[in-house]
C-alpha cells in the first residue's frame, strides 16, 4: 500500500479569488513505514502574498521570485503522486488548490490522477469528536514531537502528518489476516502431532509486565478510551 502525506502552502486562503499554491510537501510511505522519499517544492505564484497568509508560513515574496512556476514541477509531482492514496489535513483546501492550478494547463482535476483521497481531519474528528483536531492539537494529544513547527512549512508538516496518522491509526491493519474471497478458496486443516515437542515457556518478569502495562495504556490513549479491555475491566472484577 503506497500513501503519500501532502501539504500545500499559498497566497491566501481562496483560489477562486487568484490566490496560488506557494509550496508544496509530499512524503511517502508504503505499507506503513516511511520509504525515505520525499518531493518538496517552492513556487512563483505570480502574485503577492497576502500579509496575514506570510504571518503563517514565512514565505515572503522576495524569496519566492525566482522560484520555478507550478507548471514547470507539475509533470514531476503528478508522476511522483500517480495511483497513490494521498493523506492531507483538510482535504478540500488543498485540493481545491491543485484543481486550480491543473485547470491553468488543461489538466483534469487532483483526483483523476490518483488512487484517493484521505481526509485525516475527518479521521479525527472522528475517532476524537469535540476536540480541537488541528495538526498542532493532534502533535499534542499523539505525543508527536512538533518544537521544530514555529511556522507552517509544507515538507514538515507533511512529515508531522505521516506520524500522527500512524499513532492515531495504531494497530489499523496489524491483527487483520488476509484469507482472500471465502468463497474463492477452501481452507485445509492439517493435524499435527506435537506431542513429542519439548515446548518451552517463559514467564514474564516485573519489567515484561510493566512494559505491557505501558503499552495497553499506549494505545488506549490513542484510541481517546474506546479499548475494548478497558470496558471489560468492570466486569471482570464483578466476576472476580
Amino acid at each position: 500500500m503506497r500513501q503519500i502525506f501532502l501539504d500545500t502552502e499559498t497566497t491566501g486562503l481562496s483560489p477562486e479569488s487568484g490566490d496560488r499554491i506557494i509550496e508544496i510537501g509530499c512524503v511517502e510511505m508504503v505499507n506503513r513505514r516511511l520509504s525515505g522519499r520525499t518531493l518538496h517544492f517552492y513556487l512563483n505564484p505570480e502574485r503577492a502574498n497576502h500579509e496575514d497568509a506570510v504571518k503563517v508560513h514565512g514565505l515572503t515574496d522576495e524569496f519566492l521570485a525566482d522560484k520555478p512556476l507550478f507548471a514547470a514541477v507539475a509533470n514531476e509531482f503528478l508522476e511522483f503522486v500517480a495511483g497513490a492514496e494521498i493523506v492531507i489535513h483538510n482535504a478540500s483546501f488543498d485540493v481545491g488548490f491543485l484543481d486550480a492550478e491543473l485547470r491553468r494547463l488543461a489538466h483534469p482535476g487532483f483526483t483523476s490522477f490518483v488512487g484517493q483521497v484521505t481526509d485525516s481531519l475527518a479521521m479525527a474528528r472522528e475517532t476524537y469528536p469535540g476536540k480541537a483536531n488541528s495538526l498542532d492539537a493532534l502533535c499534542k494529544r499523539l505525543e508527536v514531537d512538533n518544537s521544530s513547527r514555529s511556522l507552517h512549512g509544507a515538507l514538515l508538516d507533511a512529515g508531522l502528518l505521516a506520524e500522527v496518522y500512524i499513532r492515531m491509526t495504531r494497530g489499523q491493519n496489524s491483527l487483520v489476516i488476509d484469507v482472500g474471497d471465502d468463497d474463492a478458496a477452501e481452507v485445509a486443516s492439517v493435524a499435527v502431532d506435537l506431542s513429542a515437542l519439548d515446548l518451552l515457556v517463559l514467564v514474564a518478569d516485573a519489567d515484561d509486565e510493566a512494559a505491557h502495562v505501558a503499552l495497553l495504556a499506549g494505545l488506549d490513549q490513542a484510541s481517546g478510551g474506546k479499548t475494548l479491555w478497558r470496558r471489560m475491566e468492570p466486569a471482570a472484577v464483578a466476576m472476580a
